[in-house]
């Protein structure tokens, strides 16, 4: 389950990561409740907080790949961090000085959505670098893990110090010291241990390219199309919990905290579980998207808190089992000279539904409550199932017989 832990680069890289995912989530809780907060409640403001972080990714998330690809992976992510923590810093300041306003959170998310185009594919792709191939879809699931650990911690701990400081000001500052963990890991890696890809010399058409190779292969194309469908609403859930917490069980803040908690538990043991699986299979992608989309229904439904809290768990194994397997089954299937690319396009997918899903759910939240919000978000997951299941079918019918891209 923790083989990946015996490289030492990539050992760095985890435990500067686990720092950092705790900061994250920290800010990602205090930049929530602090539209909230700033809107007197107005889901759609939420969503378009949440929007403006993920449009820079539909629009230029395919570029970020790219990049990925041309040049080496370690320097863009220690400069993409950086730029990250100056964010966090701005934020804060704002805040603590009592000089927020709502565009100024949305500037920071729209900002942070634009570094995060080049970072998330290459930190992506640089998984692999540090471990190889033998240990990568390992080493995928133990970065799910690290992440929704956070994810338990950070909301908690989030919810806490909101109480205690009265505000959320600190937790962005407190963030922001975080990212020297995932810095220095960066900086202090033994290069002579990473197994390095060439870059891709710049050339025309490298980005039809990538879109190609993904379009003529059905291992990839499946997971890519399946994530892009329930992805659009899985990036919104943070936001559904927030509304339903605040709005429906009239939760305060550390309870709102320990709900998110409640979901990342579960995502934390299908990370756990999918540690242990050497490659992941169709049918556990299948079957990882239809039980997010039912597990959504059931949380609209919860009669009580306590029965919402409980049914966060299995929602959180539903969507980890499917992301980490869709990750797995890209990355595994992909040839290293586009590896880059590939990830730009699968983050696309992956992040670049939320500006649509988001709003969408703020949207029906509003004319129906978050609990019609939330139970349409997981009937048009299961819709999207199926219909990125015909897609694949369709799209891999017609280019059949066309020339393949061949990428040694």
């Amino acid at each position: 389950m923790f083989r990946s832990l015996q490289v030492r680069n990539y050992r760095m890289f985890a435990a500067g990561g686990a720092v950092s995912n705790v900061g994250g989530w920290l800010q990602r809780t205090a930049q929530d409740w602090l539209v909230l907060d700033l809107t007197h409640g107005s889901a759609a403001a939420l969503g378009t907080a949440t929007a403006l972080q993920f449009l820079p990714m539909l629009l230029f998330g395919l570029f970020g790949g790219v990049l990925a690809d041309r040049y080496p992976k370690r320097p863009i992510l220690i400069v993409a961090q950086s730029l990250m923590a100056v964010l966090a810093l701005a934020i804060g300041v704002l805040t603590m000085t009592g000089s927020a306003q709502v565009w100024h959170v949305y500037v920071m998310a729209f900002t942070l959505g634009v570094i995060s185009c080049v970072e998330v594919p290459t930190r992506q792709a640089f998984v692999v670098e540090m471990v190889g191939r033998r240990d990568l879809s390992n080493a995928i699931a133990l970065n799910s893990s690290i992440f929704n650990l956070a994810r338990v911690v950070g909301p908690a701990i989030a919810g806490v110090l909101i109480f205690l400081f009265g505000g959320t000001g600190p937790l962005f500052l407190i963030n922001a010291v975080t990212f020297a963990a995932v810095i220095s890991s960066l900086i202090f890696m033994r290069k002579s241990e990473l197994n390095l890809a060439v870059p891709v010399p710049r050339a025309k058409g490298q980005l039809r390219e990538g879109l190609r190779y993904v379009l003529h292969r059905e291992e990839l194309l499946m997971p890519v199309l399946l994530i892009g469908f329930v992805s659009m609403f899985s990036q919104s859930f943070s936001m559904s919990i927030a509304l339903m917490a605040r709005e429906v069980f009239k939760a305060g803040a550390s309870s709102f905290g320990l709900a998110s908690s409640m979901f990342a538990v579960g995502a934390l043991g299908g990370a756990l579980l999918a540690a242990r699986r050497a490659r992941p299979s169709r049918r556990m992608l299948i079957a990882g998207a239809i039980g997010f989309g039912l597990f959504q229904i059931a949380t609209g439904l919860a009669p009580v808190y306590p029965v919402y809290l409980l049914l966060l768990i299995p929602t959180g194994i539903a969507l980890i089992t499917i992301n980490t397997a869709a990750n797995a089954s890209v990355q595994l299937a992909t040839a290293p000279a586009m590896r880059g690319r590939v990830m730009g396009i699968y983050m696309l997918v992956f992040t670049g539904g939320a500006p649509i899903g988001a709003p969408l759910v703020g949207w029906l939240s509003e004319l129906g409550g978050p609990r019609t919000g939330v139970m349409l978000s997981g009937l048009l997951v299961l819709v999207g199932t199926g219909v990125a299941v015909m897609l694949t079918r369709l799209i891999s019918a017609r280019v059949e017989g066309e020339p393949v891209l061949a990428i040694a």
